[in-house]
């Protein structure tokens, strides 16, 4: 599961930084080892929890970018044990990470779980691909309205779970929906309850 793939995580800059400010005995163990470069369980029942994600690429020139990439939960598939995918779909037509990964294939996903306060880092190269209905019959979700035009596949090189500090909790509509029809029926309840007590005073007041 693992591969001696560190510089990837820690470049050899990265890894001087450690040093000068104390902390490169803290990953020491963890660069040996190297980091996961395959798909376990774990990260593909993450991944199939999330409706939002964010793609990093940069261009040949060297000007980064990151795009909000978003679907239903689960939009992003396992293709394989070191192969993830996802439809692009119809957008403002700025075409930026198109461009970027036609120049420069490496990318980077950062999957967040805003309600859970988990944090996924995902290292690798990304490529475009265009008229395969078959890879998009895998990755589209038929119930979802809106357009797919491509899809981005996406070849793993490493991974890390990221610490869950700063990270606020949030929710979706869909999350919150059950707890709110929880209290709505709640309320419904006290509040007849209510009319029944105040309608018994009532009544007992006139006789």
């Amino acid at each position: 599961m693992k591969s001696n793939n560190a510089d990837i995580v820690f470049t050899p800059a990265a890894q001087r930084e450690q040093e000068k400010r104390g902390s490169a005995k803290g990953y020491a163990r963890k660069i040996a080892a190297g980091f996961p470069d395959r798909v376990t369980p774990e990260l593909e029942g993450f991944i199939g929890q999330l409706d939002t994600a964010f793609l990093a690429t940069v261009s040949a020139e060297g000007a980064p970018y990151i795009q909000h990439r978003g679907g239903p939960k689960g939009f992003i598939k396992v293709l394989d044990n070191n192969t993830l995918g996802f439809a692009d779909y119809a957008g403002n037509k700025q075409y930026i990470t198109v461009s970027n990964l036609a120049g420069n294939d490496r990318a980077y996903l950062f999957l967040l779980d805003f309600a859970n306060r988990q944090r996924i880092k995902v290292w690798g190269r990304a490529r475009v691909v265009e008229n395969d209905p078959l890879l998009m019959e895998r990755l589209v979700d038929p119930a979802y309205r809106a357009r797919p035009e491509r899809a981005i596949v996406f070849t793993i090189e490493a991974w890390d779970v990221n610490c869950s500090q700063h990270i606020t909790e949030r929710y979706t509509q869909a999350e919150i929906a059950p707890a709110l029809e929880t209290m709505r029926e709640r309320i419904e309840t006290l509040e007849a309850e209510n009319a029944r007590l105040r309608n018994a005073q009532e009544t007992a007041a006139t006789q």
